[in-house]
């Protein structure tokens, strides 16, 4: 078995899965966990040095949390820990230098991010910035969670829809909100304080699959790490999934080093980050991180104009 170090003890194995390495690659079909199959393992090296090289600090810090993180142990605990390196991270030069390239910019206001809806027992959240894809804005945030809330306190809701407007269910953090916390501090406890990772997270361990997630589109960064802390995701065919926050300097902020790596373990999803590329469903569904594929069925379906 070959080992490569890519950056800050991200090392990548070839050949045979191993439990020590970040991931390993190999070109021939796997079912293990560890392991991810690629077309060919020396463009896939190629292309995570370049990576690692451009974004060391991120890589190795996302590194660092996914080993520390127990999938299996309490929420909180996960969520704490990878919001605390996330704010590290805000603080680094490679998402400071991520801000310059993108420039100014401003988040617009817009009106009711979130639509609730109550059907007898079975309460409905659509995300509802479809213009922006559903980019997860701090109003957004706020909206989810008070319609989250109704789910928590009341037992007479047995059955929720986690679902968007538009053409995406959530294409990730709205890039233009990002850097307007100059304290990564506070950014860290508004993240943990105001958290729906665990909220949906208290939600399903009430309801089980009855607490779902109906994706489609853009199904990225917060959106995907969100949705993995449903019991169960249902994507559309279309669906394109990923983890892109290391091309900002970051991590996944959302809760995703938990609710990601329980569904398909730390190695995949360091793979996901530190490559950037997105999956499709087929591949989602035989790694564990979407439960089926459909167009839709009677349980909730998505709002597409």
């Amino acid at each position: 078995m070959t080992r490569v170090e890519l950056a800050g003890g991200v090392v990548v194995a070839v050949g045979s899965p191993s439990d020590d390495a970040t991931f390993t690659l190999t070109e021939a079909p796997s079912d293990d966990r560890r392991a991810i199959t690629v077309p060919s393992v020396s463009d896939a090296l190629a292309e995570l040095t370049e990576r690692c090289q451009r974004w060391p600090q991120a890589a190795a810090v996302c590194d660092d949390v996914l080993r520390s993180i127990d999938p299996a142990g309490p929420t909180r605990a996960g969520v704490i820990t990878e919001s605390l390196a996330y704010s590290t991270l805000q603080s680094g030069p490679e998402f400071a230098r991520w801000l310059v390239e993108r420039g100014p910019a401003a988040v617009p206001t817009i009106p009711d991010p979130v639509h609730a809806d109550r059907d007898g027992d079975r309460l409905r959240i659509r995300f509802n910035r479809p213009r922006r894809h559903n980019a997860f804005s701090t109003d957004m945030r706020a909206a989810l969670l008070e319609a989250l809330e109704v789910a928590r306190l009341d037992p007479s809701v047995t059955g929720v829809v986690l679902t968007g407007n538009g053409p995406s269910f959530c294409s990730g953090g709205d890039l233009d909100e990002f850097g307007t916390f100059a304290d990564p501090a506070a950014a860290h406890l508004a993240r943990t304080r105001h958290s729906p990772a665990l909220v949906l997270d208290e939600v399903t361990n009430r309801l089980g699959r009855r607490c779902r997630a109906v994706v489609h589109g853009q199904v990225l960064g917060s959106g995907l790490e969100m949705a993995a802390y449903c019991g169960w995701v249902q994507a559309h065919p279309d669906a394109v999934l990923g983890l892109p926050e290391l091309g900002l300097g970051l991590i996944p902020g959302a809760g995703g080093t938990v609710s990601i790596t329980r569904r398909i373990g730390r190695w995949r999803t360091a793979y996901l980050v530190l490559s950037g590329r997105t999956i499709d469903p087929p591949t989602a569904l035989r790694w564990g991180l979407i439960d089926e594929i459909s167009d839709f069925g009677v349980f909730g379906s998505a709002e597409r104009d």
